[in-house]
């Protein structure tokens, strides 16, 4: 952060870290690019927005289909209409994770655990938790729904054209196994927004069965017809389900693929091409392909879904902002309890 000859950061540190860092970043002078999410909770999400625009950074979030050529082309005709009025997107996500339980440890050597925590409330160490199972604990992940979701909604969202929803209701739970996930493995979360359209995203992290053929996907529903797509490859479909186009990749971009359940990426192909764009950004100065308020719109619905499923009941908001109504319960998850001198400012 001291060194002024660093222009940009790159964060792909836990989720209760990305904002945090997003913000000190930009407040640095550094433009930024993190990974999905760009949150751990709604007020981090729109601080991260508020901190770019204040000290005009460049701030890209991970969503790399949002790079994708093919991806680009599949929005594009969406919105001119290939399919009709676009009312309906649904999105999955399967895997077929274990059982993680946690046990008190002993802080290893190479890790400072309490930097590591950074604003989460300060917790004893448990084995298990680090590197990846944090994912499944409301102090330092968000679930699935940010985990894998976000990368699946943030295309539906684009491809129907919409901000912020109205209502938000999810339901599902920690069905396949009894251990320490708090996070639900099995979830369902719908998400209505103005204009007659609905986005719904469904989860089974632990029973690894497709959908339509692919472990994550999204279906664009329109009153002309219909589109499947992974978040490149695409096909069309008519009213009857009968095959009208496909469009595929070719050459070099065919052999690369998205793997639905790698851990690091599941698209490693395409991160070159949005880590790219991000780099042209700060060059010249333009808006990236997932600016961090684009990132934000797609993030809060998720973040929404879990506090819906947190207390058990539907979420309605004002789709100028996304901010929950008439819920003083909800709101108290509009943000989180911070260790003691690490809350955010911008």
């Amino acid at each position: 952060m001291e060194d002024k000859t660093v222009d940009a950061i790159y964060i792909a540190t836990p989720d209760h870290w990305h904002a945090p860092m997003t913000i000190m970043g930009c407040q640095a002078g550094k433009h930024v690019y993190v990974e999905k999410p760009v949150s751990h909770n709604p007020h981090e999400g729109e601080l991260a927005v508020h901190a770019a625009r204040k000290y005009k950074r460049i701030v890209q979030m991970g969503a790399q289909r949002r790079s994708s050529p093919l991806a680009i082309q599949c929005v594009n005709e969406l919105h001119g209409g290939i399919i009709g009025r676009v009312y309906l997107a649904k999105t999955w996500y399967t895997n077929t994770r274990k059982s993680n339980n946690f046990t008190p440890g002993k802080v290893p050597s190479w890790l400072n655990y309490d930097l590591w925590q950074g604003p989460a409330p300060r917790k004893p160490y448990l084995d298990g938790l680090i590197h990846y199972n944090w994912h499944w604990t409301w102090d330092y992940g968000t679930g699935e729904a940010l985990n894998n979701g976000t990368h699946e909604v943030d295309l539906a969202r684009w491809g129907l054209g919409v901000d912020l929803p109205t209502r938000v209701t999810s339901v599902g739970g920690r069905y396949q196994f009894k251990d320490d996930w708090q996070t639900p493995d099995t979830q369902i979360i719908t998400m209505d927004y103005p204009g007659r359209v609905s986005l719904v995203w469904e989860n089974r992290s632990s029973n690894g069965r497709k959908i339509e053929g692919s472990d994550r996907g999204v279906i664009f529903y329109g009153d002309n017809g219909s589109l499947d797509t992974d978040g490149e490859e695409y096909t069309l479909y008519d009213l009857n389900g009968k095959v009208v186009k496909q469009i595929k990749k070719e050459g070099a971009a065919a052999d690369a693929g998205l793997d639905g359940r790698n851990t690091a990426s599941p698209s490693l192909g395409l991160d070159s091409l949005h880590v790219a764009n991000f780099l042209d950004c700060i060059r010249d100065n333009k808006t990236p392909n997932c600016d961090v308020e684009l990132g934000h719109k797609s993030v809060l619905a998720m973040q929404l879904g879990n506090i819906s499923w947190r207390l058990g009941r539907d979420l309605h908001l004002d789709p100028k902002n996304g901010h929950i109504l008439n819920d003083a319960e909800a709101l108290k998850l509009w943000t989180r309890t911070y260790a003691p001198g690490w809350v955010p400012k911008v």
